[in-house]
């Protein structure tokens, strides 16, 4: 396989996860699933090796969180940090780090992008399926996407429906995408389960250079102009657009590659009990918590020498970190991010965001 050039998407806010995320210290700077690397540096850690080394590996993020890459990642090259001025969605993104990566490898380079908020729980396999995708991506000139076989009918992914079978490759079939469908109901969810041909859409792609630039160009003309014309500097006149809508919704060259490998895109704290809960354990602990009669729950501390005592709780989630605190049920963790935006109306607030 031809050298993958690898770029992490690293400029979300992860707002879901306040109060430990924030604006400075979003999610994919936190280590969330027990060990003692971040969201971006298990990130990076994985996908090194596809790389050939640091020289060929990419992370495009925030101005405002540039600091904290370096810190986190100071074996990756000044030349491979791309910083956004302004956060304008996937696309502007995927189009501008093509951009640069065509200009310095060519056209042929086979290019993959990759969130740097997701836990895979086998890198073998993981690097497997990329090796297979790059090898799809090359030999249909294809816009390879890795989909993850559902486990249950979740409402908060969107979802890429099989079409024709495109073969097989180092072992894992691929197939042409016949639809993206986006954050169904229950039993639409649920439907597409058990037809067997549907699976979350988990937004990693991989492809040629030159086939993503082709259809930007084709399906985000104005988006492909002004990225052309200026540069980074077109950002500030951009309109917000992700890549689901810009180009995989409308382009003839999207497959897919149905996976079986554990993952989780650590939307919410929920998610931290998926990777976490132990089967003799009544909470998810990660504080010092005395707990009377709580189950179900989800405890933490951002300080271990602070003590939370719970009493009569179930199914909720307790989050302390210095000067803000978070309760909430378990089944309102997705509208964290709308207390966020309360929060951030105000200005005595500002400094907790």
């Amino acid at each position: 396989m031809a050298t993958l050039i690898p770029i992490i998407l690293a400029g979300g806010k992860g707002e879901r996860f306040w109060p430990v995320s924030r604006l400075a210290r979003p999610k994919q700077f936190l280590c969330l699933d027990g060990g003692d690397r971040s969201l971006l540096q298990a990130t990076a850690d994985r996908l090194l090796d596809l790389a050939d080394g640091w020289e060929n590996l990419w992370v495009i993020t925030a101005s405002h969180l540039a600091d904290r890459v370096r810190e986190q990642l100071p074996e990756l090259p000044e030349a491979n940090l791309l910083i956004e001025p302004v956060g304008r969605d996937t696309a502007p993104a995927v189009a501008w780090a093509t951009l640069e990566v065509a200009q310095r490898y060519g056209d042929d380079a086979l290019v993959g992008f990759f969130p740097a908020d997701h836990w895979i729980d086998d890198e073998a396999a993981f690097s497997q399926t990329l090796r297979a995708a790059a090898e799809l991506a090359k030999d249909q000139g294809a816009i390879a996407t890795l989909g993850i076989t559902p486990t249950y009918p979740a409402t908060g992914y969107g979802y890429i429906e099989q079409g024709e079978d495109a073969g097989q490759y180092l072992g894992l079939s691929a197939y042409s995408v016949s639809r993206f469908t986006e954050k169904p109901d229950t039993p639409t969810a649920q439907t597409f389960i058990e037809s067997g041909r549907f699976s979350w859409n988990s937004g990693m792609f991989i492809f040629s250079a030159g086939v993503m630039i082709g259809e930007l160009k084709t399906h985000a003309p104005e988006l492909m102009q002004a990225l052309i014309a200026t540069g980074v500097d077109a950002y500030l006149s951009l309109d917000k657009l992700s890549i689901d809508y810009a180009v995989m919704e409308h382009t003839d060259l999207a497959y897919v590659m149905p996976v079986t490998f554990g993952w989780d895109d650590l939307g919410d704290w929920n998610a931290v009990e998926r990777l976490l809960k132990q089967p003799d354990a009544k909470n998810v602990d990660l504080a010092t918590h005395v707990a009377l009669d709580t189950e179900g729950s989800i405890v933490y501390a951002a300080d271990p020498d602070e003590l939370i005592v719970t009493i009569g709780l179930e199914d909720v989630v307790i989050v302390r970190d210095g000067n803000a605190t978070l309760v909430v049920r378990k089944d309102r963790t997705q509208d964290i991010k709308a207390a966020v935006k309360q929060i951030g109306a105000e200005d005595r607030f500002q400094h907790l965001l």
